[in-house]
């Protein structure tokens, strides 16, 4: 039986790796609209996840020494990545870019940031997050690619089960 406290435990344990890949996932989505607000979502992103490998890394070290060489490499190592994503977005870039492009190469990006950062942490939930992201820019892709036929094939879907719940009730009634 799951009581209150191995409930909170599990928050305070894994939300923040939770939280990433629902970030990332944001961006993904957000990337596929065009406009400033895509730019300042994947800038604000790398912040938050590197004060999440602080965070996380943190409580592994003992001295303060440690501690400043942790902040000072994940700072590092975010703001390298904050320059490849500022990359990404400037007008001549994007000009030969699609968005679907952009938003698997910010995927890519940040699979890599967030696996190495993991390294770099100590921290190895923070890798399985970059490479679950890694793991997912196949399907990403696949899904931008397949987009129509998702659709099609989810109203088909709808459509028979409506289809099917209609002749039920309908065979039920007569009964």
């Amino acid at each position: 039986m799951v009581t209150t406290n191995d409930t909170r435990h599990w928050l305070l344990k894994d939300l923040p790796y939770a939280a990433m890949l629902a970030l990332a996932v944001g961006g993904i989505v957000l990337t596929s609209f065009r406009g400033p607000t895509t730019y300042y979502y994947w800038m604000a992103l790398a912040p938050i996840y590197g004060l999440i490998c602080v965070v996380s890394g943190w409580r592994h070290l003992d001295t303060g020494a440690g501690h400043m060489q942790l902040a000072v490499t994940q700072v590092l190592h975010w703001a390298a990545f904050v320059a490849a994503m500022w990359l990404m977005f400037l007008p001549e870039v994007r000009g030969v870019v699609n968005d679907n492009a952009t938003s698997l190469t910010l995927l890519i990006l940040l699979a890599l940031g967030t696996f190495v950062a993991g390294v770099h942490a100590r921290v190895w939930r923070i890798c399985a997050v970059g490479v679950f992201l890694a793991a997912s820019v196949p399907a990403v892709a696949w899904v931008q690619e397949s987009a129509v036929l998702l659709l099609v094939g989810g109203l088909l879907a709808v459509a028979v089960v409506a289809v099917f719940w209609w002749l039920w009730r309908r065979e039920s009634g007569r009964v």
